[in-house]
């Protein structure tokens, strides 16, 4: 992964520039860029759902009128904010773990840390494997049947666009786990 480190752009963190430039890493800035898209849409969908929520709140305490489905919407929603954006979770590297053991371990060797890292990274990209493994069929049967959640006659909305969120989003996050190896492997062997 190359990272703008010129002090081009001021204020921008190497770790926040996770989108190269397509002249350097064409298969970056694609998945960067894809990454990028599905990480904006899941920000517009978490302020969309707190938006229902609160009209459902207001509606519900002070109107005495519910929005049907906004507990089930909001079940759902949070698994598909989850996988839109954790591809660009992997690219920024910002997910969750101890980091002050990663700057000691990064002060001592850096070498170490790559390796760290790299091990990481391909775990990750199995584990998204698997997730994307175990949830296509589920999309498909989904798709095939008109599979839907909710109350039959009170409210319905379809499974297979969740679905289909879970397995695109694990299929972009194990590219990204495993682009990630690929630089912190690169990042190893120049280390001293």
């Amino acid at each position: 992964m190359s990272a703008n480190t010129t002090g081009e752009g001021a204020g921008t963190d190497a770790e926040d520039a996770y989108v190269p430039a397509f002249s350097e890493a064409p298969f970056g800035a694609i998945l960067g860029g894809l990454a990028a898209i599905l990480s904006s849409i899941g920000t517009a969908w978490i302020g969309a759902l707190m938006l229902l929520i609160i009209a459902d709140v207001v509606g519900r305490n002070f109107l005495d009128a519910p929005i049907t489905g906004v507990s089930e919407i909001a079940a759902r929603s949070v698994v598909a904010i989850v996988f839109l954006q954790v591809a660009a979770a992997i690219l920024q590297r910002r997910l969750t773990r101890a980091d002050f053991v990663l700057r000691r371990l990064e002060g001592a060797s850096p070498r170490a840390l790559a390796i760290f890292e790299t091990v990481f990274a391909l775990c990750g990209a199995v584990i998204f494997a698997l997730v994307l493994w175990a949830s296509y069929p589920k999309l498909v049967d989904a798709w095939r049947t008109a599979e839907f959640f909710g109350v039959q006659g009170v409210f319905t909305i379809p499974t297979w666009p969740f679905r289909l969120i879970t397995v695109v989003g694990s299929a972009l996050a194990a590219l990204a786990a495993l682009y990630v190896a690929n630089d912190e492997i690169r990042k190893a062997r120049r280390a001293p």
